[in-house]
């Protein structure tokens, strides 16, 4: 499957979260080409600050796999991952993520990557832009609704 296709994937869980009114944010991860673990934003719904996406999605990747560690797995998001989200895409020891929309709210993951990396003793392949227009129209279409 090509990035485009696991990004698609995770634009289906992103579009889960606008319909339970969270922020459109969705994550899959890829190990030797499964998608082993998928999620969406459920942050409002579980009254917790640590259900983004991307932590969901981790969770489930080590609990299927039966280990912290996700070498070898890849992390597709439909958004830039906040610091936190980055911190446990290293700690996880993910071997690369790749995200939609660029973070236009702060400074984004990819400013911090080489610090945090040189921190945490791990190698991280990040990359962004991946069906960004449709990444990002979602979330701006989301933000208008809210807005309105």
């Amino acid at each position: 499957m090509s990035a485009e296709s696991y990004m698609r994937k995770a634009l289906a869980q992103a579009k889960l979260s606008a319909r339970e009114d969270e922020v459109p944010v969705g994550a899959v991860v890829v190990k030797d080409g499964v998608v082993i673990a998928r999620a969406h934003n459920t942050r409002n719904r579980s009254h917790d600050a640590t259900e983004h996406a991307e932590i969901s999605a981790i969770r489930r990747a080590c609990k299927k796999l039966g280990d912290w560690r996700l070498a070898g797995c890849e992390l597709y998001v439909t958004l830039e991952p906040c610091v936190m989200c980055l911190g446990a895409c290293y700690n996880a020891r993910l071997s690369a993520v790749y995200f939609g929309a660029f973070d236009l709210s702060g400074k984004g993951c990819v400013q911090l990557a080489e610090s945090v990396g040189r921190t945490l003793n791990h190698e991280l392949t990040l990359s962004g832009g991946i069906l960004e227009k449709e990444c990002s129209r979602l979330l701006t279409e989301y933000f208008q609704s809210k807005r309105q």
